[in-house]
Order: structure tokens, then C-alpha cells, then sequence
């Protein structure tokens, strides 16, 4: 009892945190990481071996993983999937139709003057659509654009980690269809436990002969897993500040004593203490009715790739990779909110029912 009165908080303020905000900064993480690879300068700074893109997808994952476990058990099975649905894919599409008949086309006239044989060339803008139209990335290139820039051939190097994403809307998909799992955390625990000691041994994993898809799903789906977990803590227990920072100190611990794993191991105190932040930090009205966050990560990297085509920050140090930074952000904003306002915003608003909330 004392125990319990020790950990006992506040309730989660879902309608007043700052997850928007939060969301974003890590998209703008992504860009900035993988800014070092898009200009030629580098790897940018890396942690335990993770540049910092990856450390910020992480991020994205624990939050990911507490909102759509509080989903699954907020919804019927086929609202669930539904929204899944609808709020991945159309963006996802259009993204790639954009590419493949905008940004594409583009390309090939800075680079060879004309758009003779663009459409034809393999791989053709309609099989870089097609090819990738079910989230899993087969193809990267179109035809022979993007080969003069310092990371050639790829048109979107972000759009790998939906797959994976989704495929843990899967799991917690069905996981919420056991009574088990809606009563309380035990189930979700040993699928977390299960997915990280997976990971830690992914050298057996390996030697068992599974791919490098299984690999990178058993890397990502801790961390969806670890803020399962925080949700049922915290859905028990609420927010508190005292462990939020503790949280926060064991999940630096943890990333930085075990190597290749610690952050996996983490995940559940690297939600709650991003949770906990996004309870007290503030965010702008705009950002808390606007989530542009989801469009900013999917155009980031072409828009990336475009400019240093035309030759912004590439081989400028660090002066040129700065306004190359902040160029690319401005863009992606613009790109996001149009996508937020066209595409995302209206597809939701299609779905959205008033239906009543399962009892657990």
C-alpha cells in the first residue's frame, strides 16, 4: 500500500499534453540526422552506435505504442483497423504519387534536361508506386534520377519504419481481442519481454536463417511494446513527476551501459518520461489542433534529396548545412501542412463515428 500511495499521480492529461508538439521536434530530429547523409558530410552523431534519426524513430515508437494501445481498447476491432488504416495510408500514397510525377520529374530536368525516357525507364514512376503501395519499401529509385547527389538513387530513405509501424498496429491488434490483455499488463509485458530478448539475441535470430525484415521488426517493436506497457502503468497510476525524471535517468543509463540493446530494454522509461515532458511542457494552440507531424517525417528526406541536387549545403560545412537545415525544414513544414490539411485531416473527419467506448 505505502508502494502504491509512493508511485500514485496525476491522471494523463490526454487532452491537454503536448504530443503534437513533441511528434514534430522528432520529425525535425530525422531531417536533421539524416541531413549529414543527404549532403555528403557524414554521419552526423551517433549514440551507442544509433544516429540520432534513429534514437528520434524510438521516440516515435513509445509514444505510438502508448496511444494506440489506449485505441485498441477505446474501439471495436474493426474501428481500430479502420482509423489504422486510414491514417497511414492516403498520406502514404499521395507521398509517393508526389514523388514519382512531381518531385521525380523535376530531378530529371535538373540533371538531363528533359524528361525523355523518364517515364519509361525502370524503375518507372507507376512501379515505384505500385512496388511500394503496401508500406513495405521494395523499391527506392526512379529511373536514373538522384544519381548525382551525395546519397544517390534514394527518394525517400524514412518511409522503411511504416511498415514496421503498422505491423505493430497488427500485433496490439490482435493481442486486444484477448480479455486478458484488456484486463491488465501481464500479456503485454511478455509480448514486450518476448520481442526484446529476441533482439538482444539477434545473432541467433540470424543463424536461424530469418531476414533482415524479421531483424528490424524485433529492433523496432520493443520499443511499440514499451509504451504498451506505460500505458497500463499509467492508466493505473497516473504521471508523476519524481519518476518521470527517474525515468528518464534510467532510460539514458540503461542506452548507454548495454550497448545494442539498452535502449530496447528502456523503452518502457523512455515513454514514461517522454509522456511525463509532454505533460508539462507547453505546446502552441496551432500545434495542439494541427498534427503535422506525420506529413513533415514523409516529405522530409525527398525535399532533402531536391536541394541538394540544386547543390544547397552540399560540401558547404557547417555554415552550408545549417541553411540547408533550415530550408529543408521550412519546405517540409509547408509540404506537411498541405498534406494535414488535404489529405489527413479530411480522411479522419470521414471515419470518425460517435460510438461508445468498450468496457474493460
Amino acid at each position: 500500500m505505502r508502494l502504491a500511495a509512493a508511485i500514485q499521480g496525476e491522471p494523463f492529461p490526454y487532452r491537454e499534453n503536448s504530443l503534437n508538439l513533441f511528434r514534430l521536434v522528432l520529425a525535425g530530429i530525422v531531417l536533421l540526422a539524416h541531413s549529414f547523409y543527404t549532403t555528403g558530410n557524414g554521419e552526423g552523431p551517433h549514440v551507442r552506435g544509433e544516429n540520432l534519426g534513429g534514437w528520434a524513430v524510438a521516440g516515435f515508437f513509445v509514444i505510438s505504442g502508448f496511444l494506440i494501445t489506449r485505441s485498441r481498447l477505446r474501439t471495436q476491432a474493426g474501428d481500430y483497423l479502420l482509423h489504422r488504416v486510414v491514417r497511414i495510408f492516403p498520406a502514404f500514397l499521395v507521398c509517393l504519387i508526389v514523388t514519382a510525377f512531381v518531385f521525380g520529374p523535376i530531378a530529371a530536368l535538373l540533371e538531363h534536361g528533359t524528361l525523355s525516357g523518364y517515364a519509361t525507364s525502370a524503375v518507372t514512376p507507376l512501379q515505384f508506386v505500385w512496388s511500394n503501395i503496401t508500406l513495405y519499401m521494395n523499391e527506392y529509385t526512379i529511373g536514373s534520377t538522384l544519381s548525382d547527389v551525395p546519397y544517390p538513387g534514394v527518394w525517400n530513405g524514412s518511409l522503411w519504419t511504416l511498415f514496421y509501424e503498422f505491423l505493430c498496429y497488427i500485433v496490439v491488434w490482435v493481442l486486444g481481442s484477448l480479455a486478458w490483455f484488456r484486463r491488465n499488463e501481464i500479456l503485454a509485458l511478455i509480448a514486450f519481454v518476448i520481442v526484446t530478448v529476441a533482439h538482444a539475441l539477434s545473432s541467433v535470430v540470424v543463424a536461424a536463417g530469418l531476414d533482415g525484415s524479421f531483424l528490424l521488426f524485433l529492433k523496432l517493436a520493443p520499443f511499440f511494446l514499451g509504451g504498451a506497457v506505460a500505458y497500463y502503468f499509467i492508466e493505473r497510476h497516473g504521471i508523476k513527476t519524481v519518476l518521470g525524471i527517474s525515468s528518464l535517468i534510467v532510460a539514458l543509463l540503461m542506452i548507454l551501459v548495454l550497448p545494442g540493446w539498452g535502449g530496447q530494454v528502456s523503452s518502457p522509461f523512455l515513454a514514461y518520461g517522454l509522456l511525463w515532458l509532454s505533460s508539462v511542457v507547453r505546446q502552441p494552440s496551432w500545434i495542439a489542433t494541427n498534427d503535422v507531424s506525420y506529413g513533415f517525417y514523409i516529405y522530409a528526406w525527398p525535399v532533402q534529396q531536391l536541394l541538394a541536387l540544386v547543390g544547397v549545403g552540399v560540401g558547404a560545412g557547417v555554415l552550408g548545412l545549417i541553411v540547408y537545415d533550415l530550408v529543408a525544414i521550412l519546405i517540409t513544414f509547408s509540404l506537411a501542412w498541405v498534406s494535414w490539411v488535404v489529405i489527413e485531416r479530411p480522411a479522419m473527419a470521414r471515419i470518425r463515428r460517435h460510438r461508445p467506448a468498450l468496457v474493460r
